[in-house]
C-alpha cells in the first residue's frame, strides 16, 4: 500500500497521559519509537519537541473528550499537520488493545491516508465555542426553574399559567413578588397586571385566589433568584461572544468595501437592496423588456380562433388538409 507521509506519529490520549508512537518509513523498511508523555504543558512542549526531533511533519489523535484539545493546541503551535480522528472510524479489530497499540494503529492509518479529518475550526472559532455551549446550558437551566417555579404556583393553586401568556413577564414578575413578600389579598395582586394583559380583571382575581404557604415563599423566592442569576450569566455572555464577534464584522464590511464585493448595477435599476422592488424609468423599459412589438403583429396574436366545424379539418387554409393524429392526401 502506498504511504502518503513516510514521517508521522499517532497519539493516544488520556487525561493524564499521551502515548506518541513515531512511524518512519525509509528504505524500504519501517522504523517506530513509542514514548508516554504527561498531559501537563511541559510535557506536552516536550512531546513537540520529542516529534520535530524524529522528523514528523503528520500526527494523529482520536476525538477523546475535550483531553484533545490541549494536545491540540500546543502540536499546533509546532507547525504540525494535525488529523482529529473520529474513533467509531479508526476502530481497531478486538483483542488485546493497549494504549501502545492503539497509538502504533493511528500512526499506521494515517501514513496510509485512512484516516477520515473530522472538521476542527480555527481559533477565533473555538473560542466562540465554549461560550455559547455554556450560554445554551444556562438557558436549558433557566427553563428549569421556570418550570419548579410554576410547579409551585400549581401546588398553591395559583393558576398564573391559565391567565398569562408568559408567567416571567412583567405582570407575571410583579404579582409573584408580591406573593413572596406576603400579599394574599386576590385583588391586589390582580391590580398588579399591566393594562396590555387580556384576561380581565375578574378572571385573573379567580386565578389568584390560592392558599400560599410559607415553604411556598421560600421556593418561589429562591428559583426567582435562581431565574435572575442566569439571566445575569447570559446577559455576560452574549456582551462576551459579541466582543468575539468584532474581527468578523472588521472582515465583513471590509469585503463589502472592496471591488468585487460591490454589487453590480444594471440598466434602470440604482445600486441599493436587490430585495425592493425599485421603479424603472421610462426610457429603460425597452432595454429591459426588448424591442416593442408591431401593431399588425400584436392585433394577430391577440385576434380569437374561432372554433372549426365538427368533423372538419383544423387547418382550413393550409395546402394539405389536416387532421388530429393523421395527413389527408
Amino acid at each position: 500500500m502506498e504511504v502518503l507521509h513516510p514521517r508521522c506519529a499517532g497519539l493516544d490520549v488520556h487525561k493524564e497521559t499521551v502515548v506518541a508512537c513515531v512511524r518512519i518509513a525509509s528504505g524500504g523498511e519501517v522504523s517506530r519509537a513509542v514514548r508516554t508523555f504527561e498531559t501537563t504543558t511541559a510535557r506536552l512542549i516536550e512531546l513537540a519537541e520529542w516529534l520535530e526531533a524524529n522528523g514528523c511533519t503528520h500526527a494523529a489523535m482520536e476525538a477523546t473528550g475535550v483531553y484533545w484539545k490541549p494536545v491540540w493546541q500546543v502540536l499546533a503551535a509546532g507547525g504540525f499537520e494535525l488529523v482529529l480522528a473520529n474513533a467509531a472510524h479508526v476502530k481497531n479489530v478486538p483483542g488485546r488493545k493497549t494504549d501502545v497499540n492503539d497509538a502504533t494503529w493511528l500512526a499506521e492509518l494515517l501514513a496510509h491516508g485512512l484516516i477520515r479529518a473530522s472538521f476542527v475550526p480555527g481559533p477565533e472559532i473555538q473560542e466562540l465555542r465554549g461560550p455559547l455551549r455554556t450560554r445554551k446550558q444556562l438557558v436549558r437551566e433557566k427553563a428549569s426553574h421556570v418550570q419548579r417555579l410554576q410547579k409551585t404556583l400549581e401546588e398553591a393553586n395559583i393558576k398564573l399559567e391559565s391567565v398569562l401568556s408568559d408567567v416571567m413577564g412583567r405582570s407575571g414578575r410583579a404579582m409573584i413578588q408580591a406573593l413572596i413578600a406576603g400579599e394574599t389579598d386576590p385583588a391586589k395582586l390582580a391590580a398588579l397586571a399591566h393594562p396590555k394583559v387580556r384576561a380581565p380583571q375578574a378572571r385573573l382575581r379567580e386565578a389568584l385566589r390560592g392558599r400560599v404557604k410559607r415553604h411556598h415563599r421560600f421556593l418561589l423566592d429562591l428559583h426567582l433568584q435562581q431565574i435572575d442569576a442566569l439571566d445575569a450569566g447570559i446577559a455576560a455572555i452574549d456582551r462576551e461572544v459579541d466582543a468575539g464577534l468584532a474581527s468578523f464584522r472588521d472582515a465583513r464590511q471590509a469585503a463589502e468595501h472592496h471591488p468585487w464585493g460591490q454589487p453590480t448595477q444594471r440598466p434602470g435599476h440604482p445600486v441599493g437592496d436587490r430585495h425592493r422592488h425599485e421603479p424603472v424609468c421610462h426610457g429603460c423599459a425597452s432595454a429591459l423588456l426588448g424591442r416593442p412589438v408591431p401593431a399588425q403583429r400584436r392585433k394577430r396574436r391577440q385576434a380569437p380562433l374561432d372554433p372549426p366545424a365538427h368533423g372538419g379539418p383544423l387547418a382550413e387554409g393550409h395546402a394539405r388538409s389536416m387532421r388530429l393524429g393523421r395527413c389527408a392526401h
